[in-house]
């Protein structure tokens, strides 16, 4: 475990004026995509910067390449730079949604070689939740320079087209998405084939934290089985959620697994790509 991922709420309200901390609000709402910036507006943590999961996390979209592809590395160490984050910052995410985006960012940030970056546990509800500071400012920002060193901690389509019977992958949406029941967010319904499932939200505890770092570890051990985690291949929607997968492995000691961007909204995306739905088969769990 690397215990500086998670950053608890009294830890970081010890550090709101440290300079060296620069805490990230990440809240969106898939459903309503101009939500985050608005709640933000109303309050945030004091000295947040903004970052847009469609805008700031995210590439342009073709049709082709998912809902929330990648961005371009020197755009998004761009985005960075203007918040004013250096090689010596250390960057605190949160949103509203359980870490869903602020894993994003996490995962980001790790993918252009910056790794001094961490999840505040709970987010914006827990803070809120001990009536913690809040503003309505946007902090003024020094911008600074940040050069990406991109890491190989991504896995495109054609590599899991070419060893698609080889390639173990974990699939963090719902276990009624994986079946291809009640598709709402994509046009195809289903899953890659071989896929086995971990919903996302399963990492969290009923107050809205991670999970125990054992329990965390044994309950993905009971769905990974043998595999190997630096050989898997994460994904879900868009590739935003399948990084809180991600994020709770590494938590819990499961190093090294990859991220498929593009994930189901890019597979999909292709017909001559394969697809299952219903019950997993052999080799499957769920």
């Amino acid at each position: 475990m690397n215990p500086g991922m998670l950053v608890s709420t009294v830890q970081l309200a010890a550090h709101l004026d440290d300079p060296q901390w620069i805490v990230a609000d990440c809240r969106h709402d898939l459903a309503n995509p101009d939500a985050g910036r608005a709640a933000y507006a109303q309050a945030h943590i004091p000295g947040a910067r903004f970052f847009h999961l469609d805008h700031d996390l995210s590439g342009p979209r073709t049709g082709k390449n998912g809902r929330h592809p990648l961005p371009d590395p020197e755009k998004f160490a761009a985005a960075l730079e203007k918040a004013g984050i250096g090689p010596g910052s250390r960057v605190i995410a949160y949103d509203a949604q359980g870490g869903m985006n602020a894993t994003r960012l996490w995962w980001l940030m790790r993918w252009i070689g910056h790794d001094r970056v961490s999840v505040l546990d709970g987010g914006w509800k827990a803070w809120i939740a001990e009536a913690r500071p809040q503003s309505t400012e946007s902090p003024v920002t020094q911008a600074s320079r940040l050069v990406p060193a991109v890491q190989p901690i991504a896995a495109l389509a054609p590599e899991i087209v070419a060893s698609i019977r080889s390639l173990p992958l974990l699939d963090a949406r719902t276990a009624e998405r994986y079946r291809g029941r009640n598709e709402t967010m994509d046009p195809v319904a289903g899953r890659i084939p071989g896929a086995m499932n971990r919903f996302f939200m399963h990492n969290l505890a009923d107050d809205g934290r991670f999970k125990a770092i054992d329990m965390l570890k044994r309950e993905f051990m009971e769905v990974l089985g043998t595999t190997s985690p630096a050989k898997l291949v994460n994904y879900c929607g868009s590739g935003v959620s399948a990084c809180h997968n991600i994020f709770a492995m590494e938590l819990a000691g499961l190093h090294g697994s990859r991220l498929y961007p593009g994930s189901w909204s890019e597979w999909c995306a292709d017909p001559t790509r394969p697809i299952a739905q219903g019950e997993p088969t052999a080799g499957e769990t769920a």
